[in-house]
């Protein structure tokens, strides 16, 4: 949501024209809208029973769905990862209803998701905060060139990764309030450059993103380590756990005594 007020700035309606232009918000609302219409023709058919038992489920479904929004809504730490979760138990929610009017229409609706999920991706957040979008070039320049006590935070990510989505704006986040002379926050897209990976060491095979910090042109601290391969044993990352790892508020504090 962020990603509209960004992308729009002083535009009237910044979350409307958002769904609008991206083609993963509209054809969702396209989809989800599709239900009104596919309810109403399908209720003439059906008995009173019948109708009352299809808005008991409805009911029921929309009060489950809304204590799950509240909790994830508590729990996600990004507008990115909320969306995606409440996208997710949504269709889910749709799907188990369409099958109480017709497994043709149930069966429709997973075809739908299904083309969704292959013509369109949910955008990334797009604020850079006091970071930099770099590329493996520029990054390797600016470690080389660049003031030798100075350090740099990079998140090495691939935009097809759904993880990479869910935790874009943590990186941008936390440059809002870390960003100093003694430390820089820099973003690269190896989805762009995948031969530069192994330049840093990273497996295109995952698990991203990656963080890396830099001192002196040196990697001195990694997160997710190097060793780990299984994206199951990557913890969930958050903005606590990345200032944990890189000793970032000590690092802060340091600046701003010395």
């Amino acid at each position: 949501m962020a990603a509209a007020k960004s992308k729009n700035g002083s535009h009237p309606l910044p979350y409307l024209n958002l769904m609008v232009t991206e083609p993963f918000y509209f054809l969702h609302f396209l989809v989800f809208f599709s239900y009104f219409v596919v309810r109403s023709a399908s209720s003439q058919e059906f008995s009173p029973d019948q109708s009352l038992h299809l808005l008991r489920r409805e009911i029921q479904a929309i009060l489950v769905f809304s204590v799950l929004m509240v909790v994830k809504f508590v729990r996600e730490e990004t507008w990115e990862a909320f969306i995606s979760e409440v996208l997710l138990y949504a269709k889910g929610f749709l799907f188990a209803i369409a099958l109480l009017i017709g497994y043709q229409i149930a069966f429709c609706y997973a075809l739908a998701f299904l083309v969704i999920f292959v013509v369109a991706q949910q955008p990334p957040y797009e604020g850079l905060g006091e970071s930099s979008h770099l590329t493996p070039l520029q990054l390797e320049t600016v470690l080389a060139d660049g003031d030798s006590l100075r350090c740099w935070l990079v998140e090495f990510r691939v935009l097809c990764s759904s993880t990479c989505i869910r935790t874009s704006r943590l990186l941008p986040d936390l440059s809002l309030i870390y960003s100093n002379r003694k430390i820089s926050f820099g973003i690269v897209d190896l989805g762009h450059f995948p031969n530069a990976a192994e330049n840093f060491g990273i497996s295109l095979s995952g698990p991203f993103p990656i963080y890396i910090l830099f001192e002196n042109a040196v990697e001195v601290a990694r997160f997710p380590d190097i060793n780990c391969e299984s994206k199951l044993s990557v913890p969930t990352i958050t903005k606590r756990l990345l200032c944990q790892h890189f000793e970032l508020d000590k690092r802060f504090i340091g600046y701003i005594s010395s």
